[in-house]
């Protein structure tokens, strides 16, 4: 309900008054009363409610309920149900009297005129613009929240426009209205009334900023469609044509939640007594709205497109392993979507440069692509290429430096949904690295990490990742799906699950079985080599801490147990004081529904089969998934990346609706 204002009374000559439907009117019997006075009646006539106010405390009510006691305690108020049909077509008189109560001792009468204003949008998130009469000022998270949802809108719906939609003042499709949400405004009541009243939208200036608003006139050309309120446009007076009682808007978001905006914006119309000096609001309706956040999807997420580049140096290119990529596409019935290297211009790494995720509100959802700072061969690849009709695009730059290792998107993951100690996190949780905690080492850039904390529904967790030479969590982690209850598992490499497993070779025998026998392009080391590879082994042993560290930091973050974690055989050896895997990193795959998609490790041949390989089946296989070994030595590993660097996937988005959450 909105605040009550008041209507004062004169016995000289009749009051005139706006009464707003839905909004009491405060009427003061107080003020102007003739001397002697000690009662009133009031009374009101059809279309009109009249309500006595009072402390039954303090006042004892007429038995008659018509003679009240001018008493401080007793007040009067009125409201309407619907518009007036003409002006001052409601009466309220108020009759006066004294101690005797004979005839009344004077009269006042108040003549109203109801008019409905009416600000509303899609506060209870169905998808369609309703009618509310309670709070729509504020928001609220939950199942059982309120408060309406924009959509930034990043995408470029017109091939006309050579920039992002929201870039554009003008509306340059009708498509375009769809990444909107609606807006309608009621204003119902006499034509006559708006002669002396003008309706008033504002913004203010801080969400102006942050979000436009477009009149729909009515009509299906582009030019029917008028931005009233945006940038350097704070406020509008809608102009009302002669009967009309709805008045339908359009609102576009502008701007992601970020650390300077948490995300809410509100818009508000006033209904403006233009007879006055200065001028009065006599009625004021605000209604809230959220910005979608940017949400990224897991590795349990279903594929839609896998993406890898196609990449060529002066000897060869990677056609063999853009060929597998794609058999392994069609296996997980996904689409197949290859860079081509004039556009990547031999940049390889499109896990690094770009992070799959999407928007939603209740009436449209839509991918967006978050484009990384690194700034390499591929930087244009996102904006030019995949950025589209509903497609959107969202880029934080870092300024007045270059980004390091750790603003590539190798450094960037997100969990499946958990539950830890109780609290939900229905999205997942996102998962960064960087230094030991309390270290001056290197981080991911503050504007990115401000950008992924701010969208709030997927709580960030920063790993320590500084001790691999590339520095990203991809090295060391993954997660698959799993056919059973829990639904996942997370994938850690494990320098002492390997040098177990070459033990136990060793002692059945197979001492002499070799790492990378049959591959021309490195020296074969046998398991007995390696284990005896003391500088190999302390490697292996020093990262196995590092990685046990996160390994505590993920158990307790994530809600896992040992039965969720998955240990991969892998050695790591030191070059300086940073690790490198010694053989190409199996977490370090591509996760397509079912089919993985790992690095071929050349393990040791043991019965005509990589131990290495059987191993990881074992594992994973009982799980429900087909583990896929391919070959990425000379153009991946060797470069220090993996399948999961050179291959990025855009995956279904979660069924669950953010809105429900509470962060």
């Amino acid at each position: 309900m909105a605040p009550q204002r008041a209507v004062q009374l004169s016995l000289k000559k009749p009051t005139y008054a706006v009464c707003v439907v839905g909004v009491e009117t405060y009427v003061d019997v107080h003020s102007d009363v003739p001397e002697g006075a000690e009662t009133f009646r009031v009374s009101g006539s059809s279309g009109l409610e009249v309500f006595v106010v009072y402390d039954p405390a303090r006042v004892t009510a007429p038995t008659d309920k018509t003679h009240w006691p001018l008493d401080a305690s007793v007040d009067v108020t009125v409201s309407v149900d619907t518009a007036s049909k003409d002006l001052n077509d409601l009466k309220v008189q108020v009759s006066y009297f004294g101690q005797h109560q004979g005839g009344a001792m004077g009269h006042s009468v108040l003549y109203l005129t109801g008019v409905d204003i009416s600000l509303d949008v899609d506060t209870h998130r169905t998808g369609k613009v309703r009618r509310t009469q309670g709070d729509k000022k504020t928001w609220h998270w939950g199942p059982e929240g309120h408060g309406a949802i924009l959509l930034v809108n990043c995408d470029r719906d017109s091939f006309r426009l050579r920039g992002q939609d929201l870039a554009n003042s003008q509306l340059a499709s009708l498509k375009d209205l769809q990444d909107m949400s609606p807006m309608v405004l009621t204003c119902d009541g006499p034509d006559e009334l708006f002669n002396s009243h003008k309706l008033v939208l504002n913004v203010p200036f801080p969400d102006s900023q942050r979000v436009r608003v477009l009149r729909a006139g009515g009509g299906n050309s582009l030019s029917d469609y008028k931005r009233v309120l945006g940038p350097q446009h704070l406020s509008h007076e809608v102009e009302r044509r002669p009967g009309e009682q709805k008045i339908n808007f359009y609102v576009e978001g502008l701007t992601f939640p970020d650390a300077d905006f948490l995300g809410l914006v509100s818009l508000s119309i006033s209904l403006v007594d233009t007879g006055t000096l200065p001028e009065v609001p006599l009625f004021t309706d605000t209604v809230a709205f959220r910005m979608a956040p940017w949400i990224m999807t897991p590795n349990t997420q279903p594929p839609l497109e896998l993406y890898v580049c196609s990449v060529m140096d002066s000897q060869d290119s990677n056609e063999k392993f853009v060929y597998v990529m794609n058999e392994l596409a069609w296996k997980a019935n996904c689409k197949l979507i290859i860079c081509p290297w004039t556009e990547n211009r031999n940049d390889r790494w499109i896990q690094d440069e770009i992070e799959f995720g999407y928007i939603e509100a209740p009436h449209k959802s839509f991918p967006v692509v978050l484009d990384s700072p690194r700034n390499r061969g591929l930087k244009d690849f996102p904006y030019d290429r995949i950025l589209g009709p509903d497609f959107g695009y969202v880029t934080r730059e870092i300024p007045f430096a270059g980004a390091s290792s750790f603003d590539s998107f190798g450094n960037l993951d997100v969990s499946p949904p958990v539950s830890v100690g109780g609290k939900e996190y229905p999205l997942g949780r996102i998962l960064i690295g960087g230094s030991f905690p309390k270290s001056y080492g290197p981080h991911m850039s503050k504007v990115v990490r401000d950008f992924l904390q701010a969208q709030q529904v997927q709580a960030p967790v920063e790993l320590y990742s500084d001790w691999l030479s590339v520095g990203h969590v991809d090295e060391f982690l993954s997660f698959v799906p799993a056919s059973d209850q829990k639904g996942f598992r997370l994938l850690l490499a494990s320098p002492s699950a390997c040098l177990k497993l070459f033990q136990e070779k060793k002692e059945e025998g197979y001492g002499e079985a070799a790492q990378f026998d049959g591959l021309k392009y490195q020296v074969k080391r046998t398991i007995n080599e390696m284990l005896v590879d003391r500088s190999l082994r302390n490697d292996s042993l020093y990262v196995q801490k590092c990685i046990d560290w996160n390994r505590e930091v993920l158990k307790r973050e994530l809600g896992l147990t040992e039965q969720d974690i998955v240990d991969v055989p892998q050695l790591f050896s030191l070059k300086g004081s940073n690790a490198e895997a010694f053989f190409p990193d199996m977490v370090n795959m591509v996760v397509l529904g079912k089919y993985l998609g790992i690095p071929k490790p050349f393990g040791p041949i043991i019965n005509g089969r990589c131990c290495l390989e059987e191993k990881v089946r074992s594992l994973l296989e009982p799980l429900g998934l087909h583990c896929v070994f391919i070959d990425d030595y000379l153009f991946y590993h060797q470069l220090l990346g993996e399948i999961h660097c050179g291959t990025n996937v855009r995956r279904r988005p979660f069924s669950f609706k953010w809105w429900h959450m509470v962060p």
